[in-house]
């Protein structure tokens, strides 16, 4: 247990916003966890370092670049303790924040925080103790959440709505109806002229 004042820990905090939060983006958003952790910092006296971000990545990977910078400067011993909104910000796989939680924090004597959670490395809490349930609950959104969206997916490929972001050569996106294709005027006569060449090629074999 480490035996620090609150002003001699010197915090970085970690902030995660990707798809699988669906719906609660905007609760989840990279402002609105900004906001929640620097007030918690003030509330407690807390020296502030740095802010580590990853907008848009998953948490089901720990490769990530805001994450990765986050480690590093713990190994540099720029920073001793971590504060996140809640412990799926740390990540959804709940083996691997796991191994973050009880080995990889503790072994380099960082305190890590999940405010919402209740989680705080530094006290005992019973909190602490079913950190691991947690976790799982975390994994098990994700994966039900991917299952969600290639779902959705599919039944959208299968009602013949285009899925991409940029269209074939010869179709324009259709601005008025989204996930369907019109035909590029332009393009289109290109396409047929190239048939038609095509078509009229002697082969020699």
């Amino acid at each position: 247990m480490l035996n620090l004042s609150n002003q001699e820990f010197k915090v970085g905090i970690y902030i995660r916003l990707s798809r699988e939060d669906g719906d609660k983006q905007e609760s989840e958003s990279i402002g609105n966890q900004r906001s929640m952790i620097k007030r918690y910092l003030t509330e407690n006296n807390l020296n502030f370092i740095d802010e580590y971000v990853d907008d848009g990545v998953s948490g089901t990977t720990f490769d990530r670049k805001g994450f990765n910078q986050l480690i590093e400067e713990i190994e540099k011993k720029k920073i001793n303790m971590v504060v996140t909104k809640d412990l799926s910000r740390l990540g959804r796989d709940y083996i691997k924040v796991g191994e973050y939680v009880e080995n990889y924090f503790p072994e380099h004597h960082v305190r890590y925080v999940a405010i919402l959670d209740g989680v705080d490395t530094y006290i005992e809490s019973i909190n602490n103790d079913i950190t691991p349930f947690k976790s799982i609950m975390n994994d098990m959104y994700a994966k039900d959440i991917s299952k969600k969206i290639k779902s959705v997916y599919r039944e959208k490929q299968k009602n013949g709505q285009f899925m991409g972001s940029i269209p074939p050569y010869g179709y324009l996106l259709n601005k008025n109806e989204k996930g369907k294709l019109i035909i590029d005027n332009y393009a289109s006569e290109v396409v047929k002229e190239i048939f038609e060449m095509y078509a009229k090629r002697t082969w020699k074999y």
